[in-house]
């Protein structure tokens, strides 16, 4: 088989498919490039912001985005292969390198996956590649048969000229259309012609992940490479006190003992469990510094300080504050969410080979730009000399949009010369995470005597994650994540007032999370207008579908879930149904949640049924499971989850106290989607973030009690 595959290759590289390949360079729209350049063997290619290759391998589709089991690589591959004319089995993908000015998400202004951004960013981009490849590519197989483009047609990556039956392959003129100019503004397909968008797709990483092939981060093996574990301060801005390095070099399988300054220590060895052992072995002592008294108690005080102070408005519309003095009923409430962690399956991990003039890394995360600019700066190398290969990840819900702990590992490996890979154990992961935000809400409403809404105000106080992730998005004071949904709703609302007081909280590090400001706001907007509902005796349905005669789709998507949840037909005693309705990420979605209440007071999920509008649908099998996933991972937040300080460090370490929704506790999901031609709304956190409100206004339903801080496992208490 090797000779026959030499043979092959042999052949190919005295033809001229063997000399050349072809990159696709696309920018956004309006922006493409001429740039071209030669290969190592001479031959020309295409190299910025390179989205599809064909050379002698096959075609390999370049992915701009990240996968963290959403399912993107499927989703943006069949974006590039429809315009393309070709099937997913004929494709392979791969991740993007670091380059930020070639694959910089347009929502995002980074290169980074989050935010439910990539299908709304990559919709036209990935299309536009496609079809711009499949044009040079028709180009050059009419130049070289001396017949029309127009004449010649494609079908799964064979260019047909049928009025004298020929055909080539792709990959058999590649090197024919690299020579050719990118052309600009090439049509995209109707939607109406579609063959892969809007198909139930198998996912391209499914086979590998079935039998076990698939590489995470954590499964990286290098030839030499060592294993190495660490420890941190428990509270944040703590320093190390003390420690015995060599009760810990004294561990069979030990090879070195090394700090981050004061704040950090890690055991190398051979094996992670002697890693492990050496770190038990190290007897550290730890100062806890300033923020040693840091409590969750002192940090709810501090917010609810804050909270009584004007905020910088968001919207002011209408004079809420004074409609509301006037109003036949007055409603006012405070809401809590608490700090979340991500505590994803696959723990934090980097592999690291630092050489003395390069450096390699090998990691799932989100940002690879930072990641790179960060092994840069901790070993003084320049970020062109650091390798990244990005790797699948096994979850990450936001937290692999940080780069902390790839930072750590370069700056605690930077004098080691062999390769290692770092892995955090559960208790460092889930202890020293970015905290999804503690918010503190203040909301009032007033409605006149016929029970409609004549007021609302919402005063959000919490951590500004944008301040310190991107400082540039942090504008006059505002947060956009941190007010998200809580402004703006699906409804018509006369007058509304909201605005936005930062308070960030001592010892605590706050990051995105699957969904950050609107699986607070929506938690407490949908709650609230249950409140409202409730308070002027209206059904919680009926109320809604008053308010949404201006929004037409948010009333399809309750009308729908109502439908199929059988929102009219009776419950038996001690149980109930919520609903929850919101515009987030661009998509439209209702949730109703039915459960129970059982004898011992607990929550029991029955059936969840939820209706999606989020524009044209890529992959109806990807936002099914989106949901499905999205909705377990917000009620079993929802239900259990909190981080809590007491003496500046957390206390939750691993999921005995910071449990997971189990399979028996799962409800029955049923999904239903509006498929329409508006452009794609986002998918991956939309379900969580309707979560909360649905199980809280469930709970009521069944039990006539209103909570309104989270985790609500004990609200039937």
């Amino acid at each position: 088989m090797i000779e026959n595959l030499q043979s092959r290759r042999a052949f190919l590289k005295g033809t001229a498919l063997a000399t050349a390949g072809l990159v696709l360079a696309v920018q956004l729209p309006g922006s493409l490039r001429r740039a071209a350049a030669a290969a190592s063997d001479g031959s020309p290619i295409f190299v910025p912001n390179a989205f599809v290759k064909v050379d002698l391998e096959g075609i390999t589709l370049i992915m701009p985005h990240t996968e963290v089991g959403q399912g993107i690589y499927t989703s943006s591959a069949m974006l590039m292969a429809e315009e393309l004319e070709v099937e997913l089995d004929q494709v392979r993908v791969e991740a993007a390198p670091p380059d930020r000015s070639k694959y910089m998400d347009p929502i995002l202004h980074d290169q980074a996956t989050g935010g439910s951004s990539s299908t709304r960013s990559d919709w036209m981009r990935l299309r536009q590649a496609g079809a711009a490849a499949r044009v040079m590519l028709i180009g050059a197989a009419a130049e070289r048969w001396g017949v029309k483009p127009e004449e010649c047609r494609v079908e799964k990556g064979v260019i047909n000229h049928d009025a004298t039956n020929r055909a080539l392959r792709y990959v058999e003129v590649a090197a024919d259309a690299a020579g050719r100019p990118v052309p600009e503004d090439v049509p995209l397909k109707d939607p109406a012609h579609f063959r892969l968008i809007g198909t139930k797709a198998k996912r391209i990483d499914t086979p590998s992940k079935v039998n076990g092939s698939q590489i995470y981060g954590i499964d990286v093996r290098l030839p030499g490479m060592k294993f190495a574990t660490l420890v941190m301060a428990p509270v944040k801005g703590g320093k190390i006190a003390s420690f015995d390095e060599e009760a810990a070099r004294t561990v069979r399988g030990v090879r070195d003992v090394v700090t981050a300054g004061d704040e950090a220590i890690a055991v190398i060895a051979d094996h992670m469990w002697a890693a492990k052992q050496g770190i038990d072995a190290l007897k550290l002592e730890w100062d806890g510094g300033a923020n040693a008294s840091v409590s969750t108690e002192t940090i709810v005080l501090a917010m609810q300080e804050a909270s009584l102070k004007q905020g910088v408005v968001i919207r002011d519309q209408n004079g809420a504050e004074e409609a509301i003095t006037r109003a036949k009923t007055k409603l006012d409430a405070i809401y809590h969410s608490p700090f979340l962690s991500h505590s994803a399956l696959e723990p934090l991990n980097c592999t690291i080979h630092i050489e003395n003039d390069r450096a390699e890394i090998w990691v799932g995360t989100q940002v690879p730009v930072r990641a790179q600019k960060a092994v840069a700066e901790a070993t003084g190398l320049a970020p062109e000399n650091v390798t990244v290969n990005n790797q699948l990840m096994g979850g990450a819900f936001g937290r692999r949009l940080d780069i902390d702990s790839i930072e750590i590992a370069a700056r605690l490996l930077k004098d080691i010369r062999y390769p290692v890979k770092l892995v955090w154990t559960r208790e460092q992961d889930m202890t020293h995470d970015f905290y999804r935000p503690y918010y503190y809400d203040r909301v009032a409403a007033g409605l006149d005597a016929s029970g409609r809404l004549i007021g609302r105000t919402h005063r959000v106080t919490g951590s500004s994650v944008f301040a310190r992730w991107a400082p540039g998005a942090f504008i006059n004071g505002v947060d956009p994540d941190a007010v998200d949904c809580a402004a703006e709703t699906p409804y018509d609302e006369d007058a509304v007032l909201a605005d936005y007081v930062r308070q960030e909280p001592d010892g605590v590090t706050t990051s995105w999370w699957r969904g950050v400001g609107a699986t607070h706001n929506v938690f407490v907007i949908e709650s609230f207008v249950d409140e409202m509902a409730h308070a002027t005796g209206q059904d919680p349905l009926e109320f809604r579908q008053r308010m949404l005669r201006k929004n037409p789709r948010a009333l399809a998507v309750l009308n729908l879930a109502a439908e199929k949840a059988g929102w009219h037909e009776s419950l038996p005693k001690g149980r109930g149904r919520g609903i929850s309705l919101q515009f987030a990420f661009e998509s439209y979605l209702a949730h109703i949640l039915e459960i129970e209440m059982l004898p011992s007071k607990q929550v029991k999920l029955l059936r969840s049924v939820i209706a999606v509008d989020c524009g044209i649908t890529i992959n109806p099998d990807t936002v099914r499971a989106q949901m499905e996933g999205g909705v377990i991972f917000g009620l079993g937040s929802a239900m259990f989850n909190e981080i809590t300080i007491t003496n500046g460090a957390v206390d939750q370490t691993n999921f005995d106290t910071y449990r997971i929704l189990r399979i028996n506790e799962a409800p029955k999901i049923e999904v239903y989607q509006i498929n329409n031609g508006e452009k794609p709304g986002g998918v991956g956190e939309a379900a969580t973030a309707g979560a909360a409100a649905a199980l809280a206004n469930a709970i009521f339903s069944a039990t006539g009690r209103r909570v309104r801080s989270l985790p609500l496992a004990q609200a039937g208490a």
